[in-house]
């Protein structure tokens, strides 16, 4: 049974304030998780920049900078979420992809370490903006490791980063345009839950920053071992032993780098192994249909929670006060969007529903809302936060039919 920071009662009560369809996160959870990867990388200076496309909001970005976490943004709007969560300087890191001006202004009136992805970005930084004093760049290391998930692909096939022969270009040139301080990007999965892929990563990446040091006499700052660090969805699966990797790290870290007089201090970008498992989309059953197949109707639909439709992903879900019952009917769990893959699950086998019942989609805390969209005219709903002290706080208003209509011109 997936777990749930409120009893029924608990529940039943904050929906007479805040009617469903809701997100709701636990900052217990949310500081738990990030204390456990701080605990594994406590033998080393580290950093985690939260990943703020996961969920991009002020509030939750704020209680992990509370904690001492940094963001990692890939936007103009998340540079200035993390800088209303008070957030500066290198607190922030900006990796984005065929990035505009207006994204390497605003991360340079910040201060924000910028992660360059193609080797294209330097000149066009020097040219339209300026070049600051530091500049990291994400590397892509599908000529040693073509590994990859159904996320993000493999490297070779992905538009991210630099390949090897850039990566030596690029530090190169940014030396001699002036930039005298350096880090280095990687990630290369997303939602993993092997404990390989991530000293797999590391080994690629330590070997890499030896052999800058060696051919370009470039001491790096930081390596920036990217996020993917998954997340159990289903009820037979583990979590990511966050020791058994900060181990193992360690010792690829001090075989390698120590070893050649390297001492960089480390970073990821964790967001779904922040947040991931301390949010649930709660949700009313409005119809029953019954035809070729047994549907539930709910009064959320894709536009709350894209994952299944889009990657095929499970999230497990949950009856209110039915939790023991057996699951002894099977049933397509929908939206009302006019798509026919807007389900949250297929065939899933659940107790017998009932119109009005209450269903807990759990582990939605990050690309959940973050993901939602507009078709149909569907309005993205509500996200609340439970807080330590058990109160709950409403950090994002569900949006109105003002707001779909805010943005068109309707004069003649």
């Amino acid at each position: 049974m997936k777990n749930f920071p409120l009893s029924d009662l608990q529940l039943l009560e904050i929906i007479k304030k805040f009617p469903t369809p809701f997100h709701i996160y636990d900052e217990r959870t949310i500081r738990s998780n990030y204390q456990r990867l701080l605990n594994a990388f406590n033998w080393v200076p580290f950093k985690e920049y939260f990943a703020v496309k996961a969920t991009p909001n002020p509030k939750i970005v704020k209680l992990l900078a509370d904690d001492g976490a940094g963001a990692d943004c890939s936007s103009l709007p998340e540079l200035l979420i993390a800088n209303m969560a008070g957030l500066t300087g290198k607190n922030i890191i900006m990796t984005s992809n065929d990035t505009p001006i207006e994204e390497f202004e605003e991360a340079l009136k910040l201060d924000a370490i910028i992660n360059l992805d193609d080797i294209s970005h330097l000149d066009f930084l020097a040219k339209n903006v300026k070049l600051p004093e530091m500049l990291c760049f994400r590397y892509n290391p599908a000529d040693i490791s073509n590994e990859g998930n159904d996320i993000i692909g493999k490297p070779a096939e992905a538009k991210y980063g630099l390949t090897r022969k850039q990566i030596f270009e690029a530090y190169k040139s940014a030396t001699e345009l002036g930039v005298k301080r350096f880090g280095l990007h990687t990630m290369v999965a997303s939602n993993e839950l092997y404990t390989q892929i991530f000293l797999t990563t590391a080994e690629i990446m330590f070997n890499l920053a030896v052999e800058i040091k060696h051919k370009l006499d470039i001491e790096l700052e930081f390596i920036n071992l990217g996020g993917g660090i998954g997340i159990p969805y289903r009820l037979d699966q583990k979590p990511v032993d966050l020791e058994a990797v900060g181990k193992g790290i360690h010792k690829l870290y001090d075989e390698i780098l120590v070893k050649n007089n390297l001492r960089p201090s480390l970073a990821m970008e964790s967001g779904r192994a922040i947040t991931g498992n301390a949010g649930w989309l709660v949700s009313t059953v409005r119809h029953l249909k019954h035809t070729y197949k047994n549907y539930v109707g709910l009064d959320s639909c894709m536009a709350d929670l894209m994952r299944p439709a889009l990657y095929g992903a499970y999230h497990h879900i949950s009856v209110v006060g039915k939790e023991n019952k057996p699951l002894d009917y099977i049933y397509d769990v929908t939206g009302s969007l006019c798509e026919n893959n807007d389900k949250f699950a297929i065939d899933r086998e659940l107790p017998k529903i009932d119109v009005g019942d209450i269903l807990i989609i759990h582990d939605t805390g990050a690309h959940g809302h973050a993901m939602g969209f507009n078709y149909n005219g569907k309005l993205r709903h509500a996200e609340l936060l439970l807080r330590e002290n058990g109160e709950v706080e409403m950090i994002r208003r569900a949006e109105t039919i003002d707001d779909y209509f805010a943005t068109l011109n309707l004069e003649s």
